[in-house]
């Protein structure tokens, strides 16, 4: 499994308010530290998604190998269904995207 990593980008010798929009150093601070928060949790999300890409792919593979399909709509309007419930409505241009991502060049 590929991980993700992140660069940090290049501040430019920006201040922290500059590089936040804030306007105090107590909010700048406080908006930096939850940037880097973020961009951890976005590089867990990628190295999720990835690991999911690989479990699908085994998936795919073994159902075309027993004569089956690559994609089982079925499974995929429960994934829709899932995503939707607990996300709402972009919950289900989430799963769209997950879908496409995982449905890989088998």
């Amino acid at each position: 499994m590929t991980t993700a990593t992140s660069a940090a980008p290049s501040t430019g010798g920006a201040t922290a308010a500059e590089r936040t929009g804030a306007r105090t150093p107590e909010a700048a601070d406080l908006i930096s530290n939850a940037r880097e928060r973020i961009d951890a949790l976005d590089d867990r999300i990628i190295g999720l998604i990835q690991e999911r890409m690989a479990v699908s792919a085994v998936i795919q593979k073994e159902r075309i190998a027993s004569g089956g399909r690559r994609v089982n709509l079925a499974r995929e309007m429960e994934i829709l269904t899932h995503y939707r419930e607990a996300l709402g409505k972009p919950g289900t241009a989430l799963a769209m995207t997950l879908l496409e991502l995982c449905r890989g060049k088998i």
